[in-house]
C-alpha cells in the first residue's frame, strides 16, 4: 500500500474539487487548475464534518500502480496549494554588464551576447525584477520550476566567476583561476 496515496487532502475553505471525466478541475482564490487522472487512478471528493476532503484510489493497490497512487495524491495536493498559496522561485542574475527587464509578457535580458536574449513569458505567470533579482510567481508548481529552469538555461552560472543566472539559494562551487608559474 502507497502510504503517501492512502492520505486524504483536505481542502481548505474556498478551495472546491471537481471531477469530471479522467480529471480534477481545482478551483480556489488563486485560480483554477486542472489535474488529468491516470487511468488507473480514481478520485473521490467527500464532506465530512464541515471539512471537504479528498481520496485517491486505484485499481490495484498490489501492483505497480502504488506508485501512480502516490503521484496523483502529491499532484493532487499540489495543485491545492497553488491555488491557495502559490508558488515563488528567484533567480539571481551575477556579471559585470549583465541586467534585465520586464516589458509586459517578455523578458529582456544582456547577458554579454552580441544581441538582446528576449524571452516570452507564459500568460499565467507573474515575473518582477527588483535590480538583479528576478521574481517568478504563479498558481502552477510546474510551470513556475519549467520557466526558471529555461531562463537559467539562458546562461547558467559559470564556476570562476559566478556569472550568469542562478537560484537565489543554489551555492555555486567556485574553482580557482590559473595558478602562477612559481621557481
Amino acid at each position: 500500500m502507497s502510504r503517501i496515496g492512502k492520505k486524504p487532502v483536505f481542502l481548505p475553505a474556498g478551495v472546491t474539487a471537481t471531477v469530471a471525466n479522467e480529471s480534477v478541475v481545482i478551483k480556489g482564490p488563486k485560480g483554477e487548475l486542472l489535474l488529468k487522472l491516470h487511468p488507473h487512478a480514481q478520485v473521490a471528493v467527500t464532506d465530512d464534518e464541515g471539512k471537504t476532503r479528498v481520496d485517491v484510489t486505484v485499481n490495484d493497490p498490489e501492483s505497480e500502480d502504488r506508485a501512480v497512487w502516490g503521484t496523483m495524491r502529491a499532484l493532487l495536493a499540489q495543485k491545492v496549494k497553488g491555488v491557495t498559496e502559490g508558488y515563488t522561485k528567484t533567480l539571481e542574475l551575477n556579471g559585470v554588464g549583465f541586467r534585465m527587464n520586464v516589458q509586459g509578457q517578455v523578458l529582456v535580458c544582456a547577458l554579454g551576447f552580441s544581441h538582446e536574449v528576449r524571452y516570452e513569458l507564459p500568460l499565467n505567470l507573474e515575473a518582477k525584477v527588483d535590480n538583479n533579482i528576478l521574481t517568478l510567481t504563479s498558481n502552477d508548481a510546474e510551470l513556475v520550476g519549467r520557466v526558471a529552469a529555461e531562463i537559467r538555461a539562458l546562461k547558467k552560472p559559470e564556476p570562476y566567476k559566478g556569472k550568469g543566472f542562478k537560484y537565489t539559494d543554489e551555492v555555486i562551487r567556485r574553482k580557482a583561476g590559473k595558478a602562477a608559474k612559481s621557481d
